[in-house]
Parts: C-alpha cells; sequence; structure tokens
C-alpha cells in the first residue's frame, strides 16, 4: 500500500496586483484616469501590499496608460502598498521617477520574435540596453527587477528551452539584478515544465529571488502556480478579474485573477493578507466598471466557504 505524500508548501506568499498596468493595457476603450485611480484606491482596501501600477512606455505604443503620471502622483499617500512600473527604456525610467515610482520592472522577451515584435529589437539588444537604466536607478535609490516575458513558450518559437532563460538571468546577475519574473505571457507552460525550470534555474542561480506572472489562456495557470510553490517561490502577479493581456502575443489572454489565487491560496492555508471577501466585492465592482471580466472564478462560483441553502420538502424519489 503506497503512503501519501504530504505536500510542502510555503505559509506565506506575497501576491503583486497587476491589474492597473496589464490589466488596463489590453482594454480598447479609454478608462478615465480618475477611474483608474479610484480602482486602485478600493484594491489597496483588501490588503495588497504590491501594485504593478502602470508602465511608462511612449502612448502611441499603448494608448491606454498615457496618463500614467497622473495616476501615480495621484496614490502617493497610498504609504502601505509598495508600487512599481514597467519602463522599456531610460526615458521611461526617468519619466517613473520623476512621478514618485521607487521600484522599476525592466521589460524583456525570451525570444528574438516576441522581442522584434514587442520592443523592435533582438533580446541581447534589449538587454545590454539596461545598464542606464540600472545606473539612473541606482542615482535616485530606486530598486530595479528584471522580467522575461514568453519564458516558457513563445506564439512564434513554441517552448523556450532553459538554456536561453538561464543565459538571460545570467546576464541579470551580472548587472546586479537581485529579482527576475518569469511569465507566461500566453499560457504555455505547463506543471511540469514549470517545477523543472524552477528547480533548475534555483540550484543555478540561488541568490536570484524569482516572482511568477501567470496567465490562463489555456485553463493552467493556477496548477502553474502550486508547481511553483513546490520549488519554494513564494512572489506572484494577478490580475483582479482576470483582466490582462499583452498587446503584441496573439492568443493572449488575461492573467489569473487574484482573487482566483488567493482563494486557492487560502484553501491550502497560505496566508496573503489579503481580505478575500473583500477582494470579490472589488472584482465584481471592476467587472462593471470595464464591462467585463477575464474569466474568474470567484465571480462565477464564489468561494468553497459560501454554502447554500439546503433544498427543502425533497421527496425522496424512488429508483
Amino acid at each position: 500500500m503506497s503512503r501519501l505524500v504530504e505536500m510542502a508548501l510555503p505559509q506565506k506568499a506575497t501576491i503583486c496586483e497587476v491589474a492597473p498596468r496589464d490589466g488596463f493595457q489590453a482594454e480598447p476603450a479609454w478608462i478615465p484616469t480618475e477611474e483608474k485611480i479610484r480602482i486602485v484606491r478600493e484594491l489597496a482596501k483588501t490588503g495588497i501590499q504590491s501594485m504593478e501600477i502602470t508602465s511608462f512606455v511612449h502612448p502611441r505604443a499603448i494608448p491606454q496608460l498615457k496618463d500614467a503620471e497622473e495616476v501615480v502622483r495621484s496614490i502617493q499617500d497610498l504609504t502601505n502598498i509598495k508600487f512599481r512600473a514597467l519602463v522599456p527604456n531610460v526615458k521611461g525610467a526617468q519619466r517613473a521617477i520623476d512621478a514618485g515610482i521607487t521600484k522599476l520592472k525592466l521589460m524583456l522577451s525570451a525570444t528574438d520574435s516576441h522581442s522584434l515584435s514587442n520592443a523592435n529589437c533582438l533580446v541581447e539588444e534589449a538587454q545590454n540596453g539596461f545598464s542606464p537604466i540600472i545606473e539612473l536607478a541606482e542615482k535616485h535609490g530606486v530598486k530595479v527587477g528584471g522580467s522575461i516575458s514568453v519564458a516558457f513558450g513563445c506564439p512564434y518559437e513554441g517552448k523556450v528551452p532553459l538554456e536561453r532563460i538561464a543565459t538571460i538571468v545570467d546576464r541579470y546577475t551580472t548587472m546586479g539584478i537581485e529579482e527576475v519574473s518569469l511569465a507566461d505571457t500566453t499560457g504555455m507552460a505547463n506543471p511540469k515544465q514549470v517545477f523543472e525550470m524552477l528547480g533548475q534555474l534555483k540550484a543555478s542561480f540561488p541568490q536570484m529571488t524569482f516572482s511568477m506572472h501567470l496567465h490562463n489562456t489555456r485553463g493552467m495557470a493556477l496548477s502553474n502556480a502550486v508547481a511553483a510553490l513546490q520549488q519554494g517561490i513564494t512572489h506572484f502577479d494577478s490580475s483582479i478579474a482576470g483582466l490582462g493581456g499583452c498587446p503584441y502575443a496573439p492568443g493572449a489572454s488575461g492573467n489569473i485573477a487574484t482573487e482566483d489565487l488567493v482563494h486557492a491560496f487560502a484553501e491550502m492555508g497560505i496566508e496573503t493578507g489579503i481580505n478575500l471577501n473583500t477582494l470579490i466585492d472589488v472584482a465584481k465592482d471592476v467587472k462593471q466598471s470595464i464591462g467585463h471580466d477575464g474569466g474568474s472564478y470567484m465571480l462565477q462560483a464564489g468561494p468553497c466557504s459560501q454554502l447554500h441553502a439546503k433544498p427543502k420538502n425533497q421527496e425522496k424519489i424512488e429508483q
């Protein structure tokens, strides 16, 4: 008789809310600046402690985020949340720093095909261009984190070899980067792949902090999150109401919904510091404001704790 082996998982996890950047950027209809700010403030009431609030890209690239400065300057009083912003170049980094951002996230693809589509340059060119951004950040006492989009699968090139990811992480290490986000941008990852890649990356780069940015394009985001947990990963990105999607990746859909991730972690006894009921209320509000959700299970079925009244006056059906 086989023995049941207890799954060893972390007791706590940190969830970074990315809807104000990744979620909003995918919306074709303009979201008024004051509405973006209102949603950020509502999210702040849930216990979320980390948020990717916007991207300082050129307004022509992503018109939805052309109000980045105004949004950032309007939430400086929310000191209980660590805000970060995505930046593509030195100009974007300077804009972010001037607006009050204290943590930058670098924008990089795992494959040349996606990089050419997303940044109009090859991967090595893009990464070599990070040095001025890092120098500027150091000058202003601003932290910098790295990222790798399509880290597990590219819609143009297919599955990404571990060796390519390791090479990129190694370059990040030489630049002094201590934190790298691995993004499953189009939901092509599977749990076995996630578990094995993280295991090898952690062994090769023990000082690096890895985080997961998961999209639920093919319904495997939560399974991939559990695989990451099994490797001791405790930092995850998610988006309220499952909003999101990369404009430069065909078929990309929303991120794993924050309320779904918080619910799943709570059911497994993993503390996030986020109030699930308040979060679900905000998700409902965001869905109404935006006009849709990206596939949130909590908005469809509610949490497991939400029980229903027992049926009354049931007649026994004879078989």
